[in-house]
């Protein structure tokens, strides 16, 4: 299993999501310092078969970090799912927290205990998650939370969640030793106003796909653009 790296500090890095281990390659070649293995024909978090992340981590051999989505499973079968992700070797799973989950102490212990050290919640913006989970999810042993938008039809998340909101949420995964990320229909242009909130990574899939369509292919040129404008943001900083 690739070793999870720590937080990072600001700006951010780039995290980008495959639907195989072709564009596994085409993504780490272009510069993703973090491989997501999710299905972009199945909604916001759908799963990818075991075998296909497997092949994904193998793939991505070290080159980089990698995640996969376990799904939005129910909490009767979350446990389940989660540690049959975790068997893939991917070094993070991602997992739906809505809120009748969030309130479900018992349920998140489970899956955090099925992958542990490995979990990462991702709520969802359409449900205005409070920076007051974070401390709920760091308890039950998650190590990330990460907001993204449920629906896929062009509201990106800053269309859903304003600034305050979203630096309340990246400063209390801080406050608690959590990796944050932020994701949600972003294009390259979002880049700058998004890293100012600090996460550790900003999510991609339809911005740097063929036509900003997240069904398409991802287009290399526009994952190294993406990479370009973070390490602009690094260089300005470090000056």
């Amino acid at each position: 299993m690739s070793e999870c790296p720590p937080p990072a500090p600001c700006p951010p890095r780039l995290l980008v999501s495959v639907r195989d281990a072709a564009e596994a390659e085409a993504a780490i070649r272009a510069g993703a310092d973090l491989i997501d293995a999710k299905d972009p024909d199945d909604g916001a978090l759908g799963a990818l078969p075991c075998a296909v992340v497997r092949a994904i981590v193998a793939r991505t051999a070290g080159r980089a970090a990698t995640s996969a989505v376990a799904g939005a499973p129910e909490a009767e079968e979350l446990e389940a799912r989660v540690r049959a992700m975790a068997a893939t070797g991917v070094a993070w799973v991602k997992v739906a927290v809505r809120p009748a989950l969030l309130a479900d102490a018992a349920s998140l212990r489970r899956a955090a205990d099925a992958a542990p050290a490995r979990l990462i919640a991702v709520l969802f913006a359409e449900d205005a998650p409070s920076p007051a989970c974070v401390p709920a999810l760091a308890a039950a042993g998650f190590v990330g939370a990460m907001i993204d938008t449920a629906g896929k039809e062009g509201r990106r998340l800053p269309d859903l969640l304003d600034a305050a909101r979203l630096s309340a949420f990246t400063a209390a995964c801080r406050t608690h030793g959590l990796v944050s990320g932020l994701a949600g229909s972003l294009r390259a242009a979002d880049i700058p106003a998004l890293a100012r909130h600090r996460p550790d990574y900003l999510g991609f899939r339809g911005g740097l796909c063929r036509d900003d369509d997240r069904r398409n292919g991802l287009d290399p040129a526009r994952i190294a653009g993406a990479v370009r404008t973070l390490r602009g943001l690094a260089a300005r900083d470090a000056a």
